[in-house]
């Protein structure tokens, strides 16, 4: 019997399936290559079942903002909404989400990788089902490395990281040394920013919720990027997120790019990436003082807001889409390398993947060693690592991520940066009463 034939059989068991007429499921999802695989293998759910879906695919801010009006509102637009761990557990406690402690048998929740379970619980009650979780890491590549004359540490310092990228760069050749994000965004460019200051001591806040952008720190970390960024890095650069930087690497003008270790299967598929035979893997490197690696911990997940109209067909989705058998499906359909990583302990079991993914290691050794609770080196009233886990982080990150966008392309300098990023935070902390 054919895979395929298994899983759909499958879907037939879960429990959620009973009553469910056919009906349509708006998503709302992001523009990541692992949502887009996801919707073209979508078919099969609905030959099955007989629910439609309606996608609503959109770029990472634009969907950030859309769900969460939605959601704060009642609007009932969308049925399933790809959320992170940011948001799960704040609207967990506002009960705008609907529990998934009730999927399939097929579902297996212990076989969750225990910290990617765990950032989308309120009270060991699970709000989102995981898609696919990341850290960070550095991808560079190996030929250019090789060239130079240069050997990647597993565990490399800022300061080596900024020798080679300057090294490598070749610009007459469209060739840049180092592709950081530095599109403007809470969770664009201020990811990255985050989890460097993280490596570098920094913090957002101390423990009396003052921001910390006036400290030597934060300016040691803003410093190097923007220099780093100017030496070594693409022109346009504070227009560049996630998916401009993957097309970038893919096309071979990027000597490193540290971001998401989802993008290894990117990368390093030969039909979508020019130097997929020439792609290497180290950890987010430290500043040689700090055992900090920055490692950040963010999950696309899958949610269904309280106000949907068709929760029970919704959570059948969510169980299809998140569950081991899609896994296998992905496997089957395009290799064991382009399945969606960091969610299963049962992926990461299999020598069938770690054999046809040579990243494997390093992704779940990055998601293990992302500290959520205690993310910099100094006390933090606050849980996240790349993000600051309060409601008002999502305005207060992308404001600041506009300034430090704007100093990337040299419309400010760094110490005018850090100036008007404290300014900011601290007003809108006074705003929302953290000092009453």
């Amino acid at each position: 019997m054919k895979l395929r034939s298994i899983i759909i059989g499958s879907c037939s068991l879960f429990a959620l399936a009973a009553g469910v007429q056919a009906q349509s499921l708006t998503i709302a999802t992001v523009n990541n290559g692992d949502m887009i695989r996801m919707q073209g293998l979508s078919d099969q759910f609905t030959e099955e079942t007989g629910i439609a879906l309606e996608w609503v695919t959109l770029e990472e801010n634009v969907l950030r903002q859309r769900v969460t009006t939605d959601i704060a509102t009642g609007g009932g637009q969308y049925d399933v909404m790809t959320i992170g761990a940011y948001e799960t557990p704040i609207w967990a406690a506002q009960g705008w989400l609907a529990p998934l402690d009730d999927l399939g048998d097929d579902y297996n929740a212990d076989d969750l990788i225990p910290a990617v379970r765990e950032a989308l619980s309120v009270d060991g009650t699970q709000y989102a089902s995981p898609f696919y979780a990341e850290s960070a890491m550095i991808m560079y590549r190996t030929d250019l490395f090789e060239e130079a004359g240069l050997e990647m540490p597993q565990e490399p310092t800022w300061e080596f990281i900024g020798e080679a990228a300057r090294a490598i760069t070749d610009r007459d050749n469209e060739i840049y040394g180092i592709c950081l994000r530095g599109k403007a965004g809470w969770g664009e460019n201020m990811a990255f920013i985050t989890a460097l200051a993280n490596s570098m001591g920094g913090r957002w806040f101390d423990m009396d919720w003052e921001p910390q952008f006036d400290s030597p720190e934060w300016n040691e970390a803003l410093t190097h990027y923007v220099d780093l960024m100017t030496d070594a890095g693409p022109p346009g650069a504070s227009s560049n997120g996630f998916n401009e930087n993957l097309a970038l690497f893919q096309q071979g003008k990027c000597g490193m790019w540290m971001d998401a270790t989802v993008a290894a299967s990117f990368v390093s598929n030969p039909d979508e990436s020019q130097v997929a035979d020439s792609v290497g893997y180290a950890l987010f490197p430290t500043n040689g003082e700090f055992d900090n690696h920055g490692n950040w911990l963010w999950v696309w997940s899958l949610a269904v807001p309280a106000s949907s109209q068709n929760v029970d067909a919704a959570k059948q989705f969510i169980d299809w889409a998140t569950s081991e058998s899609y896994l296998e499906m992905v496997a089957e359909e395009e290799g064991w390398a382009n399945v969606p990583p960091g969610t299963r302990t049962s992926l990461y079991e299999n020598p069938a993947y770690t054999e046809a993914a040579p990243f494997a290691d390093i992704t779940l050794e990055a998601i293990q060693s992302a500290n959520t609770t205690n993310s910099s080196v100094q006390d933090v009233p606050y849980a996240g690592g790349q993000f600051v886990a309060i409601p008002e982080f999502q305005g207060i990150g992308t404001s600041v991520g506009q300034i430090f966008s704007a100093a990337l392309a040299g419309q400010v300098n760094v110490d005018q940066a850090l100036e008007q990023a404290q300014q900011t935070a601290r007003m809108e902390m006074d705003r929302a009463g953290y000092y009453r």
